[in-house]
């Protein structure tokens, strides 16, 4: 990982949210390097500040929210200087520094992409599909109206949409809901953005549909070399996509690694009850696992581990003092008392040892989650 190009870096990151009299902290100093081309997971409970710490990529925080501490540089591409043709050192934009709609515009669709859940609240559904994705291109790009038209019928054929050219200008009403998910990436992707942050893009589909659509940004990653950033807390998805994995917990990420690290070396207690609860690991006849409790009040200071008050192994100091980040390996990282010298040894769940062999098992393809790619 260490040869790849950082192409954004968030270093302390915290985020406010001013409701009625009180202030809820919803993001609190998390940090985060993603690497060109890489596909990086945030997992997690609802709540737990995933989509609202991605929304700081692209400036679009509720209008009562807004950073109050920390940096997001974002660096793109390597600049050019123009005279001499050369590769020149790039200082990067810091996106904390952009406040106003305009100031987002080189950013926000051409940069760094959104895809949401659900199609019909990105579609405007009294215009054209072609229109919507002409506008976009159009807004980003220095071109004729013809082109960017002919640029919207190439992308829609890219993702997948039969016919492109005749389905140009039908509404969304007239597209399932899979081929209405297929339009709303096409958006994303007409102005070749460098990161593309997909927001539970298969929450609002069928099985068989959500295969083809992570089938299908995984195939448009390969050819135009985008990182993705997929936000979820299906972890069948993450095994299917995730070069690195981060687990957020309380408004923080508190385990990250590869996703070898996080599905067959986690560290954390709430890493171990996330993957115990998956349902692939049910029992016939036996009550499936479950988290006990309710995630912490983010209007008050949280002292100590968040997630000690849920955890039936916390040790004494995780109620009094907020651990540090310990290194596992190069690659891994967790937020836990547990991997301090001085700490018991504790062994993770039954059910998740050995889960690349029961996986295995399962499947007889070399894991639950296999995608068939041909």
């Amino acid at each position: 990982m260490a040869e790849k190009r950082i192409v954004l870096s968030a270093k302390d990151v915290e985020v406010k949210f001013r409701v009625r009299q009180n202030y809820l902290t919803a993001i609190r100093n998390v940090s985060l390097d993603l690497y060109e081309g890489e596909t990086f997971a945030i997992v997690g409970e609802s709540g737990s500040g995933k989509s609202v710490f991605t929304k700081t990529f692209t400036g679009m925080l509720e209008s009562n929210g807004r950073i109050t501490n920390g940096s997001i540089m974002f660096y793109g591409r390597s600049a050019t200087d123009p005279t001499t043709g050369e590769q020149v050192e790039n200082p990067g934009i810091d996106l904390v520094k952009l406040v106003k709609d305009k100031d987002w515009e080189g950013i926000r669709g051409a940069k760094i992409a959104t895809v949401f859940q659900d199609p019909m609240t990105s579609l405007n559904p009294i215009r054209t599909i072609g229109s919507q994705i002409v506008e976009v291109i159009e807004k980003h790009q220095k071109i004729s109206k013809q082109e960017a038209k002919e640029q919207a019928i190439n992308m829609m054929s890219r993702v997948g949409i039969p016919n492109a050219a005749d389905r140009f200008d039908e509404y969304p009403f007239q597209y399932s809901g899979g081929m209405r998910q297929r339009i709303v990436i096409a958006i994303a992707l007409s102005c070749h953005p460098e990161i593309l942050i997909c927001d539970e893009p298969t929450t609002a589909l069928d099985v068989t549909i959500q295969a083809q659509i992570i089938k299908l940004i995984k195939d448009l990653q390969k050819e135009l070399g985008f990182t993705t950033i997929y936000i979820t807390h299906d972890l069948g998805v993450v095994a299917k996509v995730a070069d690195r994995v981060g687990v957020m917990y309380g408004g923080q990420i508190v385990e990250y690694g590869t996703a070898e690290d996080i599905f067959y070396d986690p560290k954390h207690p709430y890493t171990w009850a996330l993957l115990s609860s998956l349902p692939q690991l049910g029992v016939k006849g036996e009550d499936l696992y479950y988290i006990t409790g309710t995630p912490p009040s983010l209007f008050n200071k949280i002292v100590g581990d968040s997630f000690a008050p849920r955890n039936p192994k916390a040790l004494q100091i995780d109620f009094v003092k907020e651990p540090p980040f310990f290194q596992v390996s190069e690659t891994h990282f967790a937020k836990t008392w547990l991997l301090d010298p001085r700490a018991p040894e504790l062994e993770k769940p039954e059910v998740i040892h050995d889960l690349h062999g029961k996986i295995e098992q399962m499947t007889g393809k070399g894991g639950a989650f296999y995608v068939d790619d041909e």
